[in-house]
């Protein structure tokens, strides 16, 4: 039997780029360093460097969408320079995600809750400690970074995402202090609670679920809809 081939799925930081890409390309015909310092210039510097192997990719992709048009052009004394245009189906495309809101990337699945869940499970105070210390080096670092980029950003839409990032972080760092405060408060007491084996743990959220407390929380709530 002839093995299924599966598209490899594309990632949500991909087509912003390659959205990215029209809306650079809407204001004129360019190619594909050009494109690389453009974008880089416009994004900022959170961004990071665009690599040029996965902006042809792009490019390629934009190509056989029928999003852009790609026309080989001879030069002087370099190879020859491919030049990339916008169609009107790569206008329409750009108005419509224009046009959309912005999920949120990847959701809530966050390297860093599940290094808080493994540290808060493991029970030991120490563990959590050290999690949230190191975490909350590493944010005031980037932190220093960000505020040190936007101070020097001649650019004023640079500097907006710049303080955006900043923000981001800010609300990290805030998660941080909310998870000691909630988590070593009482000198690890609630820790040795959420210490138990896997097949105790979904037993013991359903039980606190259907608890006193639980459900006098929740009661303000339902009154005030």
């Amino acid at each position: 039997m002839q093995a299924l081939v599966r598209r490899p799925v594309e990632s949500e930081e991909t087509v912003a780029i390659q959205h990215a890409v029209l809306a650079l390309l809407a204001r004129g015909p360019s190619y594909g360093y050009e494109l690389k310092g453009a974008f880089e210039a416009a994004a900022g510097p959170q961004w990071g460097q665009l690599n040029i192997g996965h902006l042809y990719q792009v490019l390629d992709r934009l190509s056989r969408d029928s999003l852009v048009i790609a026309e080989r052009q001879a030069q002087p004394v370099k190879p020859d320079r491919v030049v990339y245009q916008i169609t009107p189906a790569g206008r329409a495309e750009l108005a419509r995600w224009l046009d959309e809101p912005s999920p949120r990337s990847g959701g809530f699945r966050d390297d860093f809750f599940l290094k808080v869940t493994a540290a808060a499970r493991s029970g030991s105070a120490q563990t959590v400690r050290t999690v949230l210390s190191n975490q909350r080096g590493h944010l005031l670092r980037e932190l220093r970074n960000l505020d040190g980029l936007r101070r020097r950003a001649g650019d004023p839409v640079v500097g907006l995402l710049l303080a955006a990032a900043s923000r981001h972080v800010e609300a990290d760092l805030a998660f941080v202090n909310d998870a000691e405060a909630v988590l070593l408060a009482d000198g690890g007491t609630l820790l040795g609670t959420l210490a138990v084996a896997p097949s105790e743990i979904e037993a013991s959220v359903a039980d606190a679920s259907s608890s006193p407390a639980a459900a006098d929380s929740t009661g303000p709530a339902q009154a005030a809809g």
